[in-house]
């Protein structure tokens, strides 16, 4: 079974960073969010802010670790030979552990200022992205459990740099997770 490097933070903290670094360095990267637009789509619903705070809601509500019991799955099921998968999505702390009693975790939160996310997710254009409902979808995020893992990460990465900056950071945090594989001791990068 691979190894799990865990990405986790508040909306538009910049952990779309960790997918790009994940895809350039080749290492399959999935998240609980495209599982989520996912199902919008096969039931034939946008995926706008409406419909994927429903879903997520309802799957979350059914047992709070349903999606990621669907990465485990995807994981075991896809990406068993490989040396390292990096997930990003969980919101509890329940959910890290779930994915501890399978895999060797590390975990990664992305952090940045409320006011910067704010204007990030004004800029970014996703559908499910309403600046109006920023307040709302951040207190969704905290009521599902979001902050435990981001306080209780073995590394962090401060986003207020260049995205060339978060990226060489996190980087290094993959070359760390292959060599070592295990949690380190928390430490910002």
């Amino acid at each position: 079974m691979p190894k799990v490097l865990v990405v986790v933070g508040m909306p538009a903290s910049g952990k779309n960073i960790a997918r790009d670094c994940s895809g350039a360095m080749r290492i399959p990267y999935l998240s609980t969010g495209d599982l989520v637009r996912e199902e919008c789509r096969n039931r034939g619903l946008e995926p706008d802010a409406d419909n994927c705070g429903a879903v997520s809601d309802e799957l979350r509500g059914i047992d709070p670790a349903e999606l990621t019991h669907r990465l485990i799955t995807a994981v075991e099921s896809r990406f068993k030979d490989e040396p390292l998968v990096v997930l990003e999505g969980m919101r509890s702390w329940e959910e890290i552990e779930s994915l501890k009693r399978r895999f060797q975790v590390t975990l990664c939160a992305f952090i940045l200022p409320r006011s910067e996310r704010r204007a990030r997710m004004a800029a970014r254009g996703r559908p499910e992205d309403d600046p109006s409902r920023f307040d709302e979808r951040d207190l969704r995020e905290i009521r599902y459990g979001a902050s435990a893992p981001i306080a209780l990460a073995d590394h962090y990465v401060l986003n207020e740099g260049s995205v060339e900056d978060s990226t060489r950071r996190f980087a290094r945090i993959i070359s760390e997770c292959m060599r070592s594989g295990g949690s380190g001791a928390g430490h910002r990068e």
